[in-house]
Parts: structure tokens; C-alpha cells; sequence
């Protein structure tokens, strides 16, 4: 199972600020405001968590959903996604 997340997210330019739990494969997606995939980046689950511990309070997100906040001092809001 993958974890992805960007390059802006790693380097501290982007909180994550989403995050997806595929049904496809149940990979992670882990985002910041501006994602592309020419920026995309595999990671460890344990990476995702050092950069954001508060991902930690989605591990129970079922596959086909996703999470998404404004700002790092949001509340977590989910959601099923539209194609699961």
C-alpha cells in the first residue's frame, strides 16, 4: 500500500492539508494546497505522521474517503469521495 505525498508538503512550503484514502489500492494521499503530480513523492506512513501528527486522527478514514481542512488549525472534515 502507498503513501504519496508532494514535494512542497516534505520541504515544510505546504501544510497537508488533504488527505485520501484510495479504494483502488488503499494507498495514502497525503496534500498541501497545490497538488501536482509532477511533485509527487512516495514516503513512509511514519514520515506522513512526523511532518503532521494530526493525520493520526484520520487512521479509522475508510478506503474511498477523503479528509480536508483550510488551515493547519482546522478541524479534519471528511467525506466519501465522489468516485468511490
Amino acid at each position: 500500500m502507498p503513501w504519496f505525498t508532494t514535494r512542497q508538503v516534505i520541504e515544510g512550503a505546504e501544510p497537508i492539508l488533504h488527505v485520501t484514502h484510495d479504494v483502488d489500492d488503499h494507498g495514502w494521499q497525503f496534500l498541501g494546497g497545490d497538488a501536482r503530480e509532477e511533485d509527487a513523492k512516495i514516503i513512509a506512513l511514519h514520515e506522513a505522521v512526523e511532518l503532521d501528527p494530526s493525520v493520526l486522527q484520520l487512521a479509522d478514514l475508510p478506503p474511498g474517503w477523503h479528509a480536508w481542512r483550510d488551515s493547519i488549525d482546522s478541524p479534519w472534515r471528511r467525506e466519501a469521495l465522489d468516485d468511490a
